[in-house]
């Protein structure tokens, strides 16, 4: 897709470019982690060890507190992707070499979640074969397409991340927003442990059933590209990183948002500024319904949350 400029209702297309070097996209992603994925840098050029003797461009952790392997190319390369395989693999053969650089790094009490090790391949194009290699692979690859612009913009897009349907009995990978139908959508999660939307709702009363599946497919509704990633506590929504993360409890379902409470003037009494309230997923918003008119006062904001992040 090109990009155009617009001066005086003309528009000029603008010519792009690329970095002298794969180090200058690897540093600005690197100082950048939190608005693009909101991860936390932990460790950058990270050894694999003398046997191993590789090193892992960028390692940190995400919001989510999984880890995060990102790797970089300015170029089409298979290697990114075999490079991405063999330290997925690694990294969870050396979970203490994580830990402790993690730890150095954010500090002795962060928490760790293997639940999910996220890996994230960031180059201007993939090939074909890439692509159908990471459909057979299975593993939990994402491939990230950029293109840099002369007008000094920057354009990411997620072309492949790994999926699966909700139905137990199926496993289907499927392709994000420039490779599938934008009706493929609805009943997706991404394989996250154990974990599904399911066992968040079993037990429930049919009410708060009922309205944690209207909560679900909107959000869902709102891009192809969002993935539901159910984790034990809350199920979050998430393109980059977490726009919503909800809670099923007993007699509500908690939502909370990517959004900046004190930036929102007055707010709904179902809703409440949760910046320093202690709580499971991430969004600082927190609104809690009871029924389908409390749905209905959230949607705006679950809007709101979505274009936030650049939906």
């Amino acid at each position: 897709m090109p990009l155009f400029e617009i001066k005086n209702q003309v528009l000029s297309p603008v010519e792009q470019t690329n970095f002298a070097n794969e180090k200058l996209l690897q540093k600005l992603v690197e100082q950048n982690l939190k608005p693009i994925f909101n991860c936390r840098f932990v460790a950058s050029e990270f050894p694999t060890g003398s046997q191993h003797a590789g090193r892992i461009d960028t390692l940190a952790l995400s919001e989510d507190n999984n880890p995060v392997i990102v790797e970089y190319k300015k170029v089409e390369s298979s290697d990114l992707i075999t490079q991405s395989l063999y330290y997925l693999h690694w990294i969870h053969d050396h979970r203490g070499d994580f830990e402790l650089a993690a730890k150095k790094t954010l500090g002795n009490k962060t928490e760790i979640d293997w639940s999910d090790v996220r890996v994230i391949c960031i180059a201007p194009n993939f090939k074909k074969f890439d692509l159908h290699a990471v459909q057979v692979m299975g593993a939990n690859i994402e491939l990230w397409q950029y293109r840099l612009f002369q007008n000094n913009n920057l354009y990411l897009e997620e072309i492949f991340r790994k999926t699966v349907n909700t139905d137990p009995t199926t496993d289907e990978i499927t392709k994000s927003p420039a490779m599938v139908a934008a009706g493929k959508k609805a009943a997706q999660t991404r394989k996250t442990g154990s974990y599904n939307f399911e066992q968040h709702i079993a037990g429930k009363p049919e009410p708060i059933k009922n309205l944690a599946v209207q909560a679900q497919e909107f959000v869902l509704g709102l891009d192809a590209a969002i993935q539901e990633a159910p984790k034990k506590f809350y199920v979050a929504y998430k393109l980059s990183q977490n726009i919503v993360c909800m809670e099923v409890k007993k007699k509500t379902v908690v939502l909370y948002l990517k959004l900046e409470p004190k930036k929102l003037g007055s707010l709904p009494p179902i809703a409440r500024d949760a910046t320093d309230i202690g709580h499971y997923g991430t969004g600082d918003l927190e609104i809690e319904m009871q029924t389908l008119s409390d749905f209905e006062i959230a949607k705006p904001f679950i809007l709101q949350a979505y274009q936030k992040i650049g939906g």
